[in-house]
């Protein structure tokens, strides 16, 4: 099999185990608070990744330190925020608004690092503004404070995705994956002593467990994994795409396990959320392949 169809592959799995968390985590939070749920996550996936590349780990610098405590930083920040909103929302939704950050992303890097957009990620922002109001405003256009909390975490995607890319440009992206987790639980153990009862660990039946363990080894540390290696023989603007889908399956597992109902506002709103994913992400490159031969 070739390195381009395995790391699609990859990706498309990615996006396959990513979307089916945002059930399973929808069933975590309904018996144990998001800060115990996001310590317990990050150290497990601190560990499989430690075991997974533990040479690594002597490779670390002084230097990785700050890129990973930033990353870290930035990833529990939206995990936390995504997980609250998950608890006020159907995951379906909780799926579709996170993917926003696809096109948040090009429009912070335009705000810090003077990068212009181009016109296809402008039109594509406009797009998703639409397809959010779709999606979270009710007939009275009013907005579901899970939708806010959704919304917000989207938000902290893109400004984790940037993060990590300013900080993989001096070490390995390995590195830089192993810090982030390691500093994530760190934060997460630290808000679970300030707001919440740690004392929950104790208290958690085999069940629950088994979500956790899903989370952390296959939609964290192998998901990661998946993308990293994918994302390395696959061109960048497919990748993205692929790994967007996870809001599409994300609707699907909702609806298969959750039994969640979908008014015809929502469904326009889900697609034309990926309508401007799909811009953003292909910058309508296909259309100008004929004038390029």
């Amino acid at each position: 099999m070739k390195k381009e169809t395995l790391g699609k592959l990859f990706l498309l799995t990615a996006a396959l185990i990513w979307g089916s968390s945002f059930v399973v985590m929808k069933s975590a939070v309904d018996f144990i608070t998001p800060f115990v749920l996001l310590f317990i996550r990050f150290t497990l996936s601190t560990l499989f990744m430690s075991c997974l590349f533990f040479k690594k780990i002597k490779m670390i610098k002084k230097e990785d330190l700050l890129g990973g405590f930033c990353a870290g930083l930035a990833l529990f920040s939206a995990f936390s925020i995504q997980t609250f909103g998950l608890r006020l929302t159907t995951p379906g939704k909780n799926a579709f608004l996170t993917a926003v950050y696809c096109t948040i992303v090009p429009l912070l890097s335009w705000l810090l690092f003077r990068k212009k957009p181009e016109k296809s990620q402008i039109y594509a922002a406009l797009l998703c503004f639409i397809g959010v109001g779709f999606v979270s405003l009710d007939s009275s256009l009013n907005m579901n404070l899970g939708d806010v909390y959704t919304l917000m975490g989207g938000f902290l995607y893109a400004v984790h995705i940037i993060v990590c890319e300013k900080a993989m440009k001096n070490t390995s992206p390995i590195i830089i994956t192993i810090l982030q987790f390691a500093f994530a639980a760190v934060f997460s153990l630290g808000a679970s002593l300030l707001f919440e009862d740690l004392s929950l660990i104790t208290q958690i039946n085999s069940s629950i467990y088994m979500h956790i363990l899903y989370l952390a080894f296959f939609a964290t540390t192998l998901c990661y994994l998946f993308q990293n290696v994918g994302q390395s023989w696959v061109n960048e603007n497919i990748a993205a795409l692929l790994l967007s889908l996870e809001s599409v399956f994300g609707v699907f597992f909702s609806i298969l396990l959750k039994k969640e109902t979908l008014t015809l506002q929502i469904v326009l709103g889900f697609i034309i959320i990926f309508l401007s994913v799909f811009v953003s992400e292909t910058k309508l490159s296909f259309l100008h392949k004929g004038e390029e031969k």
